[in-house]
C-alpha cells in the first residue's frame, strides 16, 4: 500500500512562493527609482527653476522690463499696420503686466516648493494624493505662463515672432515641455507594492 506523504494543514502544493514586499535595504533602494521619486524630483526641479526665475526679475528688474515693453509696444516686429493696432504703448499698463507675471511667478514657485515638500512627506508613507494635487496646480500655472502667456498671447497677438531683438518663444517652449513632462510623471500610478500571499484551500 503506497504511503500518503503527510502535509502541514493548510498548504497548496500548487501555490507559489509569496513575493517579499520591499523591506530591508535592497527594496528602498528600488523604490528610489519609482514614480514617486521622479515626480518628487521633477517637482522640486521645476519649484527651484521658478523661484530663481522669479528672484532674476526682481533683483534684476529692468532687463526683462525692457523685454516686456518691446514685446507689448511691437516695436521691433515688422510694424504691420494691420497688427501694430495691438500694441500697448502705455508704460504704466506694460509695468503693470510685468508685475503681474513676477507676482504670478512667484506664486507657482511657493506652490511647487509646497508641493514638493508634500512629496517627500508622502514618500514616508507611500499618500501622495496632496502632493500630486499641489504639483497639478503649480505646474499647470507654469503652463498657463509660458505656454498661454509667452507662446499664444506674446508669440502671436503680440507678433513676438517677427522679432529677432526680443523673442522668448524658445525658451518659452523649453519651459512648456519640462512642466509638461513633469505634469505627466506626476500622474505616473505611485502606489505602494502588493504583497502577494500563497493561496490556501478553503
Amino acid at each position: 500500500m503506497a504511503r500518503k506523504t503527510h502535509r502541514p494543514a493548510g498548504s497548496d502544493p500548487g501555490a507559489l512562493p509569496p513575493e517579499k514586499g520591499p523591506a530591508g535595504p535592497p527594496g528602498r533602494l528600488l523604490r528610489l527609482g519609482g514614480p514617486a521619486v521622479a515626480a518628487t524630483g521633477l517637482t522640486a526641479t521645476v519649484a527651484l527653476y521658478m523661484a530663481l526665475v522669479a528672484f532674476g526679475n526682481i533683483t534684476d528688474f529692468g532687463t526683462n522690463q525692457q523685454f516686456v515693453r518691446h514685446v507689448l509696444s511691437m516695436d521691433t516686429t515688422f510694424r504691420d499696420p494691420d497688427l501694430m493696432w495691438r500694441a500697448i504703448e502705455s508704460p504704466a499698463l506694460q509695468n503693470a503686466a510685468y508685475v503681474a507675471v513676477i507676482v504670478w511667478e512667484a506664486l507657482a514657485a511657493l506652490v511647487l516648493l509646497a508641493a514638493t515638500l508634500l512629496w517627500i512627506a508622502g514618500l514616508r508613507g507611500a499618500a501622495y494624493h496632496r502632493a500630486r494635487a499641489a504639483s497639478t496646480v503649480g505646474l499647470v500655472m507654469v503652463l498657463l505662463l509660458f505656454g498661454m502667456g509667452f507662446l499664444a498671447i506674446g508669440g502671436e497677438w503680440f507678433a513676438m515672432w517677427q522679432s529677432s531683438d526680443w523673442n522668448g518663444l524658445d525658451a518659452a517652449a523649453r519651459n512648456v515641455a519640462l512642466a509638461g513632462f513633469a505634469l505627466l510623471v506626476v500622474h505616473l500610478p505611485a502606489e505602494p507594492p502588493v504583497r502577494v500571499r500563497s493561496r490556501r484551500p478553503r
